[in-house]
């Protein structure tokens, strides 16, 4: 029998990105001086078209930063997240053994005997884990407050054993935030923790049949977005505030945004510019989906459609026609640990 064990999940830097795609640092910083010494040489010509060649300076208000400005700040941010991580390695290592698993290896990873999650990140890599930790406590560690919000990532170096102890002894606060389903009719499954996506994979227009609360239409639209409470402060609050700044600006009265809380079961759905014509319509274009309902989704797309979560546009489920998506609330949950 396996022994119970903690995962620490950690992501690469921007520097190990880098690296990865050019090999070396050196190679790095020399590709991006390069690319910056370009894109100055151009901003330069354009100033001399437009103004003459006597406004052709390396005025404050035009000049960009440096590139060794730019790539110090890579280094910086590098260095202190690999220091907090050595340091994090030592605070969690209280007789588990400890799995450390990088940001790509999640879908595979095996959660069933591990008792606790600690995620050592931005924000958006608690929303990632969260998918794939079953339930399991997630201890947000902030590697960087003054880069990163921390709203999912609250706990400091300081604050993680303490931490640690309260989540094994069950003393922790938690707060269970309601995840989205996702189900295809060839039995492909996915979750999310903020939103989901359904439309073409070059965002162009998508043909579907809708079905919601009994009613039905083919519609033609950018997409439809389904959002959980705890991603209605992102990606759907962008599309309230275009509709109610284009109402504003046609002189009608706008309401109120959709408010949802993390714990909240249920979700809320918008289509995204849906187009009006012969073999469309938009006559449902928001709604929510209470525990009990299913949004239905019926692709019409012969290629190209897409299904991705939490805009992780390289994980994706197909979704051409023959496919049928419906859209629910999970009665998987994710536990997030948040500050006494």
């Amino acid at each position: 029998m396996m022994r119970a064990s903690i995962a620490l999940v950690t992501t690469p830097t921007r520097l190990q990105g880098l690296m990865t795609r050019w090999g070396t640092k050196g190679a790095a910083k020399f590709r991006l001086a390069q690319s910056d010494q370009h894109f100055q040489e151009q901003l330069q010509h354009g100033q001399a078209t437009a103004t003459g060649p006597q406004k052709r300076t390396n005025s404050p208000a035009t000049r960009k930063p440096t590139i060794n400005s730019t790539f110090s700040d890579y280094e910086s941010e590098d260095k202190l997240y690999q220091e907090t991580l050595e340091v994090l390695r030592r605070k969690i290592d209280i007789g588990f053994p400890i799995h450390v698993i990088e940001k790509r290896y999640l879908a595979n990873f095996d959660f069933r005997n591990v008792v606790m999650v600690v995620v050592v990140g931005h924000d958006g890599l608690v929303a990632n884990t969260a998918k794939y930790a079953q339930g399991l406590p997630i201890i947000g560690v902030n590697p960087d407050p003054s880069r990163n919000s921390g709203v999912l990532t609250p706990f400091s170096l300081q604050q993680v054993q303490s931490e640690l102890s309260r989540t094994l002894a069950g003393r922790s606060i938690t707060r269970e935030v309601t995840l989205a389903e996702a189900n295809l009719n060839d039995g492909q499954t996915m979750l999310a923790f903020n939103d989901f996506f359904i439309g073409k994979r070059s965002h162009t227009s998508a043909r579907y049949r809708l079905h919601y609360r009994g009613g039905s239409e083919p519609q033609s639209s950018s997409g439809v977005i389904v959002s959980t409470g705890a991603g209605s402060t992102g990606w759907l609050s962008s599309v309230f505030n275009m509709t109610q700044g284009m109402v504003r600006w046609t002189g009608g009265s706008s309401g109120d945004p959709l408010e949802l809380q993390w714990e909240d079961r249920k979700l809320a759905w918008v289509v995204r510019e849906p187009f009006v014509s012969r073999s469309s319509s938009a006559q449902f274009v928001a709604g929510t989906i209470d525990e009990s309902e299913e949004l239905i989704l019926e692709s019409q797309m012969p290629d190209s459609g897409v299904i991705f979560s939490d805009g992780i546009e390289e994980d994706y489920l197909e979704f051409n026609s023959g496919s049928t998506l419906r859209l629910q609330v999970s009665s998987m949950r994710a536990k997030l640990v948040v500050p006494g």
